[in-house]
């Protein structure tokens, strides 16, 4: 039987914004419901039901009303999509007219002087708005954007870190009905343009710089060749952020500073009315083996899953102070700056999360008081290894959830948040995508949490696990499906005409159904166990294994750095082979001793079928900018694929660790 290391209190429905959503339903619609698992069966089962209450219990602000909630009469079960009756998402809530940024900075419950945005960073001194002071940088900024000519689909790019700026360029763009991407300082120039020149921004927004840690970092020469490769840009805009700005240029060949971008005007705040699909921005795929695919996500459907998923499963409201680990470049930034429209504060960091210790968060979430605290798992798992006790480190008492994201977070990581961290936090383990921006598995106030489990399918995501026929099993591994459309799945990608790219991404397993990418273990009692990628699976005679639980083994070893393992298919139908790459601790060698020791607890932790064929010692696991563990190219290199092929190389954080794949498939006798 699952531990469970969390329960509800008592009063979870007296106190809780899920339980007043409750109480609104049963006064407002006539439904009561007991389980939790019966509202989540509603919300799937009666789609335009559950998706006009969310936007009528937040009282979205509309400056037009819809004249339906999914047009065409869909109903369960039908199947959607490209070349559908439903297009990709189906329409939603047609005939409205709204405005994303309105709604966030409405922030409802909250007074003008009330601190809404807290900026700390490891390259100056911390930065803070109210939310007046917030509006009115809004203000400032789309003014400014104006004066250079941005119009309604126009983009707006930033090249910035996370950052107060980047959220007030977002909601400035937004404002004006353009659309905002972004792209963390770390990407490098090749990176940037892969995604940008797809999409030919008008206005570029950078940085000169940034540090991490202690080190500085430059980016004056990437700002150049960004804007070399962009003829689209008309004008850019320099944020002197390390503090060297020389003039009007900070320290860039910009066309004007973003303190003359928000100069005082007059102009008031307005907000363009758009609609319900008109795109807001655009994120991307991690481009591992392509280019990256421009994902554009609208407006509407963004802003009811972010108001579902921060109100109603992360619990956060009035009085709250969120913080999500998170650069520019990863989706979880959306995610973050949406806490606003909730009513809640929003806690930003940019720097290097380790230094001076990895003790540093955890005493900035004491010092800025935050209530929710989100991160990815292997940065827990990193505590976890060091030995760090954070309730050691800094007074927690505030923190009532933390997140935890990226990665799939095993057993032992959430023991340690209980026994490390706090007793009486929920621990909010969260899994979802770029593409629907959002976590469609994840926790609520109402459900236990189980040691090792992800707590609940979320509101309005019919999530299943599929069988190679395509056939719903529950208690077994299944390929990750969304059987029913979902307001924040992408409006399509951006120049793929004929939806060609979107239905070869999602659609072309199960046609009529989202494919997701993941294995998935969907228990009896409701709740979800994500075993790692379904493209980087291990099949050894038949049986799959995932990729988590192998890394939570090895990585748990004091020896082990990181790890990467792929399975190398037999043409011919035989076992094939399991390949294990380790990064051990500095000063260490690879030697049979260890090999044994890696392999004896493989075959204890987990089962014979564990132990790999061979381990090697690498320098490096190659990695995504965003921090994925990238099993697929290394999987293609070793079976002949040349390494410019196998991978988009300015997509890893770490190209350079691709070599010794390619070193070995030249060596390796049966490559």
């Amino acid at each position: 039987m699952t531990t469970i290391l969390w329960r509800p209190p008592a009063d979870v429905r007296q106190t809780s914004r899920i339980g007043d959503y409750l109480r609104w339903l049963s006064a407002e619609r006539g439904r009561e419901f007991g389980a939790y698992a019966e509202l989540w069966q509603w919300s799937v089962d009666d789609l335009p039901g559950f998706w006009r209450s969310i936007w009528d219990y937040f009282d979205v602000v509309a400056h037009s009303e819809p004249t339906d909630v999914l047009s065409g009469g869909y109903t369960t079960g039908a199947p959607f999509g490209p070349g559908t009756p439903f297009g990709p998402t189906g329409t939603w809530f047609p005939g409205a007219r709204l405005n994303y940024a309105e709604n966030v900075l409405r922030m409802p419950g909250v007074s003008g002087d009330t601190p809404m945005v807290l900026g700390h960073s490891q390259s100056r001194e911390p930065v803070v708005f109210t939310a007046d002071e917030l509006r009115d940088q809004v203000r400032r900024a789309a003014a400014g954007l104006r004066r250079l000519g941005v119009q309604p689909g126009d983009r707006v790019a930033a090249y910035l870190p996370n950052v107060p700026e980047a959220l007030v360029l977002l909601l400035a763009t937004a404002s004006l009905g353009a659309i905002f991407t972004s792209c963390a300082p770390e990407f490098g120039t090749r990176s940037v343009t892969d995604r940008w020149t797809q999409i030919s921004p008008v206005v570029l927004v950078a940085v000169d710089g940034y540090r991490y840690g202690d080190k500085l970092v430059d980016r004056r020469a990437e700002v150049a060749g960004i804007r070399a490769a962009l003829p689209s840009v008309r004008a850019t805009v320099a944020l002197d952020y390390t503090g060297r700005g020389d003039g009007a240029g900070q320290g860039l060949d910009a066309d004007l500073s973003w303190a003359e971008l928000i100069a005082d005007t007059d102009e008031p705040l307005t907000f363009t009315p758009v609609a319900f699909d008109q795109p807001l921005y655009i994120l991307y795929s991690s481009g591992t083996t392509g280019l990256p695919k421009p994902i554009v996500h609208g407006h509407g459907g963004i802003l009811l899953e972010h108001l579902k998923m921060l109100a109603l499963h992360h619990d956060l409201g009035p009085g709250d102070r969120m913080f999500w680990f998170s650069t520019t470049g990863w989706m979880m930034w959306n995610y973050l700056v949406s806490a606003p429209a909730v009513g809640s504060a929003i806690v930003m960091f940019d720097g290097n999360p380790g230094w001076p210790d990895l003790g540093a968060l955890w005493r900035m979430a004491e010092q800025t008081g935050m209530t929710f605290f989100g991160t990815s798992a292997p940065f827990l798992l990193a505590c976890r290894k060091a030995g760090l006790s954070p309730k050691d480190e800094a007074d927690l008492s505030r923190l009532k959830g933390l997140g935890s994201t990226g990665a799939p977070l095993p057993p032992e990581g959430f023991r340690w948040v209980y026994s490390d961290v706090s007793e009486t936090l929920q621990l909010q383990s969260l899994s979802g995508g770029t593409d629907v921006c959002t976590g469609f598995v994840g926790s609520t106030p109402l459900n236990p949490v189980y040691e090792g489990e992800i707590a609940a399918r979320c509101l309005g995501s019919r999530v299943e696990a599929y069988d190679p026929t395509g056939k719903p099993v529950l208690g077994e591994l299944g390929e990750l499906v969304i059987s029913a459309p979902m307001p924040s799945m992408p409006v399509g990608f951006w120049g793929d005409e004929d939806g060609s790219r979107y239905r070869e991404a999602y659609f072309d397993v199960f046609p009529g159904v989202w494919r997701h990418g993941d294995w998935v273990t969907i228990t009896d009692h409701g709740s979800c166990v994500i075993t790692g990628r379904s493209d980087a699976t291990l099949n050894r005679g038949g049986v799959r294994l995932g990729t988590a639980e192998f890394y939570s083994v090895v990585e748990a070893l004091d020896e082990v750095v990181d790890s990467v393992v792929v399975h190398l298919e037999d043409t011919e139908g035989g076992a094939g082979e399991l390949l294990l790459f380790v990064v051990l601790s500095d000063g260490l060698e690879l030697d049979d001793a260890l090999r044994a020791k890696i392999a004896r607890e493989l075959r204890t932790a987990l089962s014979p079928r564990h132990i790999p064929d061979a381990i090697y010692q690498v320098t490096a696991a190659p990695r995504t900018l965003s921090g994925k563990k990238l099993e697929v190219p290394v999987k293609r290199i070793l079976t002949g694929t040349p390494v410019d092929r196998a991978a988009a190389k300015g997509a890893l954080a770490n190209p350079e660790s691709l070599s010794a794949f390619e070193k070995l498939a030249r060596e390796r006798p049966h490559s």
